[in-house]
Parts: C-alpha cells; structure tokens; sequence
C-alpha cells in the first residue's frame, strides 16, 4: 500500500510521521529482543554468561556506583569540613592557605599520608641554595 504524500494535508503528514516513529520503534524493540535471544542460547550452549564473555574493567561496570575517597584535608576552623584533594579545591581550603603560616601540609588529617618527595628534587633545591646570585657573581 503506497501513500502519496503530496496529497497529504500538514496535520497528516504529522500523524503519518508520529505514526511512522512508534512502528520504527517498536520494529527496533523486537529486534533487541530477537538479538538478546540469539546471544543467550549461544552462551547457554557454550554454558558461558556474558560476564565472563566481557569482562569489564577492575571488576566494576563502567558506570557503576562512585566510592567514597577517605578526606585528606580538614579544616582547621570547622572540623566537619573535610576535602579528598580531589576536584576542585573548596572555599575554605583556598581561604586557610591565606592565612600565614599556613600550608596545605598542615591542612593534612593525621591519618592521612603525606606525600614523599622524590630525591632529585631535594637534591637540586639544595645544589640551588648552594649557588646563591652572590656567588654567581662573583664567579664572573
């Protein structure tokens, strides 16, 4: 059955449209089903589930649940005010390293670690302090 679509009027080309779109989707609805179907009988058969067909990453699905990342900073101020370090910094952070004398280091939770720093850089900010301007010139 062809529909000439030159004699519809707009208000049928809409419901010709609306129409069409709910038997495509319906027609998509059944495909999946039949797909589904397909891949079920053939991990059925290879006595297989698609989990071990797929595995995903780290055992966690791509879109899984957040877990919750221990605080690493707390605020001096206000003790329920804690931050993971990551993201971006809160107010209060940015507000206590204003203050003087205070670093991010003593922001840190006791329980939290530190970070280390590597050896080379220690070891160049103690051959920088060596060669101080004055010396440099002097040298010249």
């Amino acid at each position: 059955m062809a529909i000439n679509i030159d004699s519809l009027s707009p208000a049928e080309l809409q419901a010709l449209i609306k129409s069409a779109e709910a038997q495509m989707e319906s027609a998509r609805k059944n495909h999946v089903k039949e797909v589904r179907a397909k891949i079920d009988s053939i991990l059925a058969g290879a006595g297989l589930t698609i989990g071990e067909v797929y595995p995903t990453r780290g055992g966690k699905s791509a879109k899984g649940p957040k877990t919750a990342v221990a605080p690493k900073y707390r605020n001096p101020d206000n003790a329920s005010q804690t931050w993971s370090g990551r993201g971006k910094r809160p107010l209060w952070f940015n507000e206590a390293l204003k203050k003087k004398g205070v670093t991010a280091e003593s922001l840190l939770i006791a329980s939290a670690p530190a970070k280390a720093t590597p050896a080379k850089k220690t070891a160049l900010v103690k051959k920088a302090a060596k060669s101080t301007p004055a010396k440099k010139a002097a040298k010249k």
